[in-house]
């Protein structure tokens, strides 16, 4: 008996196979999903109305620059001039009433500040720029 000799599959044959088979997205697919994501958010940002601000926040565009033309301030800004307005520290209670952030926020702003070495602890719940 004559044995066939079967041809051989290469590499990249059985992996486009598998992504096949498996509906696992190829950079291609990815690169039109984003372009398609890009060209939703342009439209978005052409027809959007302007949204009510908070008390203390400014409406800022996506890439930091204030709508309103002026240079934009951001959460830190604010939480680092109120700090510095006290020379011997702010408390956590007169930043949250001078701000009106929630906790939360406020607490992630106090620790992104403290991480870049603007403030510095002075006690518990008391803060004093650097």
């Amino acid at each position: 008996m004559k044995k066939t000799r079967s041809k051989r599959v290469s590499f990249d044959a059985m992996v486009k196979f598998f992504m096949r088979q498996y509906n696992i997205p190829t950079t291609k697919d990815v690169n039109n999903l984003i372009a398609k994501i890009d060209r939703l958010e342009k439209l978005i940002k052409a027809t959007a109305r302007p949204a009510k601000s908070g008390p203390v926040s400014r409406r800022v565009s996506s890439k930091g620059k204030a709508l309103s033309g002026k240079p934009s301030v951001t959460a830190s800004d604010i939480v680092l001039n109120i700090i510095k307005a006290y020379r011997n520290g702010a408390g956590f209670a007169q930043i949250q009433a001078k701000t009106g952030f929630g906790e939360k926020k406020l607490r992630n702003v106090i620790f992104r500040l403290n991480d870049m070495n603007k403030i510095k602890r002075k006690s518990r719940g008391i803060y004093i720029a650097s």
